[in-house]
């Protein structure tokens, strides 16, 4: 398995809880299952995104280290696709009925 993709899947594991969401008649072991079916989801989605991000570290790793931007590259990319993993939750939550956390 690729270095990087182990990070992205602990991020995208998150807790067992529900991150917060809430849907009435729903309690929290039902709202936890969804939420982490809504999270393997988000990271099947970011899978792509993730393996081609960890492809351009590898080839591109000597070129940024001379231009000093490998940190600012990698956290820009990770930064992306975390965000992406988190809409994509949070669209399959609302379709499965649930309230976003305040």
């Amino acid at each position: 398995m690729r270095a990087a993709w182990p990070g992205l899947a602990l991020l995208l594991a998150g807790c067992a809880a529900s991150g917060g969401w809430n849907k009435a008649g729903a309690d929290s072991a039902a709202a936890a299952r969804e939420y982490q079916d809504c999270r393997a989801t988000a990271e099947s989605a970011v899978k792509t995104d993730a393996d081609i991000d960890q492809d351009i570290r590898v080839t591109r790793h000597s070129d940024w280290q001379r231009a000093a931007g490998v940190r600012v590259e990698t956290q820009a990319m990770q930064e992306h696709t975390s965000g992406r993993a988190d809409a994509i939750v949070a669209a399959c939550m609302r379709a499965k009925g649930f309230a976003e956390p305040r």
